[in-house]
């Protein structure tokens, strides 16, 4: 018995739990930053620290992921890719913007970062490699998600 409405559910349950980490993750980056400051650990800590934060939060949306109830049945696959998670996907639309526009806020406004010039304003090919890596991390994580989704079939 297909019940797209439990599926509806449990996205929106998801959507609203990613809407809560985002606070988590900039406290988790506030405070990445100011142990690398501590330990005079500047050099790279914009890559880095995203990278940190946004695989553990990855990390812990597929977990909390798993733990949501989806009818499978009502779930199409269209050449390897089930609908579930292309819908699961769109919940992150915008979402990497919003956090490096904080980020990189964050670093510009930083006194302790003002002798720094590369970490203090991330120029554009410094944005460019952080973002790639991104693109690694994402691709991970939505190969994992529709990984779960097509082992429910």
């Amino acid at each position: 018995m297909n019940n797209p409405t439990l599926n509806a559910n449990s996205i929106g349950e998801f959507s609203r739990f990613i809407n809560e980490q985002k606070a988590n993750m900039k406290k988790q980056y506030d405070q990445l930053l100011a142990h690398d400051l501590s330990h005079q650990q500047w050099d790279g800590c914009f890559q880095r620290n995203v990278l940190i934060v946004l695989e553990a939060t990855y990390k812990q949306s597929l977990n909390r992921l798993k733990t949501l109830p989806f009818d499978h049945a009502a779930c199409a696959v269209n050449q390897g890719l089930a609908d579930l998670t292309k819908s699961v996907l769109t919940v992150f639309d915008g979402f990497i913007d919003e956090f490096l526009l904080i980020v990189v806020d964050k670093h510009r406004t930083s006194c302790a970062l003002s002798n720094f010039p590369d970490e203090h304003k991330p120029d554009q090919v410094y944005l460019s490699a952080v973002r790639s890596d991104i693109a690694l991390l994402w691709r991970n994580f939505a190969l994992d998600i529709n990984a779960y989704f097509l082992e429910c079939r």
